[in-house]
């Protein structure tokens, strides 16, 4: 299967897509997490990707699609993957579908997890990331057993600035799923609406419900 999780930053995609990933076998690609990769293994990719990261810069749609292909094609990928906050363009959308079409594959759900603005704000402006592993935790929902230190990897706790409530409804401007990409796949009927408010174990059942009810109607 290959599975799309979209939503704006502060709706869990990261923490849901981890969850689905273990539970259903399929590698969890998100794009950060692939660039810092390339870069670590120093691949002729990974160096041209830090190219752009090295001057601030965005990664070039060209070069992430290509290491997207790459990513998809190795071993652990065998079972399919689901997609963490990618693909972000609809020019993304359309390079994914066709690099899947060649491997006689496709999209086979797009799952939007949504939350109002208030919502967002709340759980951005509690979190606080590891600066080691990059695990994520919040002040109300998930503290760490010791203030300011990583339960995993005993790594500094740190916010980021963008977290802060302003920059967090300013960022809510620019960082939704465009309607482009999202009628992208509802014109499909590829598209499903979560409700990202609930508790974190009732959005991974309705994310699960989802899937399989699609997983039903492929068999």
């Amino acid at each position: 299967m290959y599975l799309i999780l979209l939503g704006p930053p502060g709706t869990g995609k990261g923490t849901q897509a981890k969850r689905i990933a273990e539970r259903l076998g399929l590698l969890h690609i998100a794009t950060g997490d692939m660039f810092r990769e390339a870069v670590q293994q120093d691949s002729e990719l990974g160096r041209l990707a830090k190219s752009y990261m090295d001057r601030g810069e965005l990664v070039p749609d060209e070069v992430t699609i290509a290491m997207v292909e790459e990513r998809i094609d190795q071993p652990d990928a065998r079972e399919g993957a689901i997609f963490d906050g990618y693909p972000r363009t609809l020019e993304q959308a359309r390079a994914l579908d066709e690099a899947l079409r060649r491997r006689d594959k496709a999209v086979d759900i797009a799952l939007h997890v949504t939350a109002s603005d208030d919502v967002i704000v709340r759980r951005l402006s509690g979190r606080w990331l590891c600066d080691g592993c990059g695990e994520i935790y919040h002040e109300q929902h998930r503290p760490p057993k010791q203030e300011s230190k990583c339960d995993g990897c005993d790594g500094q706790l740190k916010q980021r600035a963008d977290d802060k409530p302003a920059v967090v409804r300013e960022r809510l401007r620019h960082q939704r799923p465009s309607v482009e990409l999202l009628a992208h796949y509802r014109d499909r009927d590829d598209l499903v609406d979560i409700d990202g408010e609930g508790d974190i174990d009732a959005v991974t059942r309705d994310l699960l419900a989802a899937i399989e009810k699609i997983k039903a109607t492929v068999r």
